[in-house]
């Protein structure tokens, strides 16, 4: 067999969409089951669309979630010679022909297709004319001459055998009249010229396959192994939107989510091995085929990448999770962290990250151990401080500053005392001692905070308060 070679083909008009980064997840899977290349192609050939922060976005988008390619990545406006000598060719072997048609002559052409209720646009007038009749003022355009007859099929991998009659395609613009190629053309010759064995994406780039595959016969060139995936659905079941989360890669970064969790959601949409949901990228190499694609679309359920991502934080490494938070809690805060807090953040970390299910609210629950004193008490937490809420705490803080070791075991045994001698439920000791402690800032159990806060900033919130 011969080497597997898969690409990605954005276009940089805009953000890596999540859909884009699923296509190009299952590409990379196939080269990398195989053993073979993956690799990237910025279709740069609308230069009015095209921009430098659009490719670097595809390039950081793809990075962070260690989709990989092969070689530099290709440029399809760089290649613009190649496709132009390939039109040539096609001109030479009388498979293409100079179309002179003005303007106002396409229009009308089209509304009378359109009124005969046919797709074939454009009705071949230049197809066979002689050049020499052509009109000096016009720029012609250079057009595939596309079989009149008969039917287009391919074995998709996905869709399975796909039939179009080529009745319903027309002869597609090769070259326009400023010179420039087209999609159409610099798709294919790129794809051969990469010797790419595998062109996988999209189902809403079907019609165009069928137009494309006219190219590789008039050149006689091999087809690559086609498969469109069915695109993403929202969760309700229409099309996915902003509103569902079609969004760019660098926004799920920014929610707070872990490159391993999108990759892991994005494998499951529309792809299955058996029951398993917990997918690591090691089984994804060796499970992934591109044939266990499913023919419908994918629901893309925010909720459930949630979900997903919050397992994989609660098996993250401390030290990793500290190093994505640390620097936006600095952000926050306006300062750096002292060491003190970044031993409370170690310290704490653990037991944190089994309430939360994304980064940006480990962030939020991560406050409680960083904010600077006196922290702020506001709405519910104040009003618990009345006047009877401060004499509890002052009980407290009695129990406490005698308190030696500073122990879990400790901090439990005398605050469950306490509540005992002023035949009191624990509850009414600890909603005030949270708010001195925690303000209105989300946070774990009380005696965890306690322990985590140490000794001394714990007597420190409370002195603050009395």
């Amino acid at each position: 067999m011969s080497k597997i070679i898969t690409r990605f083909a954005p276009s940089p008009s805009g953000f890596l969409h999540i859909g884009g980064a699923r296509t190009a997840l299952f590409n990379w899977l196939i080269a990398k089951n195989q053993g073979g290349k993956f690799l990237l192609r910025i279709e740069d050939t609308d230069r009015k669309r095209s921009t430098s922060e659009a490719v670097d976005a595809i390039f950081t988008g793809l990075n962070w979630l260690g989709i990989n390619w092969d070689d530099e990545a290709y440029s399809q406006f760089e290649r613009q010679k190649n496709h132009t000598i390939i039109a040539n060719e096609l001109l030479a072997k009388g498979k293409a022909y100079h179309c002179y048609c003005s303007p106002e002559e396409l229009v009308d052409m089209r509304e009378k297709a359109r009124a005969q209720g046919s797709s074939r646009l454009y009705n071949g007038f230049w197809r066979d004319k002689d050049p020499l009749s052509a009109p000096s003022n016009i720029a012609p355009v250079v057009r595939l001459k596309v079989p009149l007859k008969g039917d287009t099929s391919f074995r998709d991998a996905i869709q399975g055998s796909v039939t179009v009659s080529n009745r319903t395609l027309d002869d597609m613009i090769l070259i326009r009249a400023d010179g420039t190629p087209t999609y159409m053309l610099a798709v294919v010759v790129d794809d051969h010229d990469m010797n790419i064995s595998h062109v996988v994406r999209g189902d809403d780039h079907l019609t165009n396959t069928f137009r494309q595959i006219q190219i590789y016969k008039a050149m006689d060139w091999d087809l690559p192994i086609f498969a469109h995936m069915p695109l993403l659905h929202g969760a309700d079941g229409g099309k996915l939107s902003k509103r569902h989360g079609a969004l760019g890669v660098d926004a799920y970064r920014e929610m707070g989510f872990l490159p391993e969790a999108v990759n892991n959601y994005l494998l499951r949409l529309g792809w299955s091995h058996g029951n398993d949901e917990i997918i690591s990228q090691e089984d994804a190499i060796k499970w992934f085929d591109i044939t266990n694609v499913g023919k419908s679309p994918a629901r893309f359920d925010l909720d459930k990448l949630n979900n997903l991502n919050g397992h994989y934080i609660k098996k993250c490494d401390n030290k990793r999770l500290i190093s994505l938070i640390q620097p936006e809690i600095s952000k926050l805060l306006k300062t750096e962290l002292s060491r003190e807090v970044e031993n409370r953040l170690k310290n704490g970390i653990e037991n944190l990250k089994f309430r939360i299910n994304n980064i940006r609210e480990l962030i939020d629950n991560a406050l409680i151990y960083c904010v600077n004193r006196p922290i702020k008490i506001e709405g519910k937490s104040n009003k618990i401080l009345d006047r009877n809420g401060l004499n509890i705490i002052k009980k407290v803080r009695d129990k406490l500053v005698v308190l030696e070791p500073w122990t879990d075991e400790n901090l439990t045994k005398e605050i469950h005392l306490l509540a005992e001698q002023s035949e009191t439920g624990l509850g009414k000791i600890a909603q005030p001692l949270r708010s001195v402690l925690c303000g209105t800032m989300p946070a774990p159990g009380i005696f965890e905070v306690m322990k985590v806060l140490g000794k001394e900033e714990t007597l420190g919130r409370i002195d603050d308060v009395l």
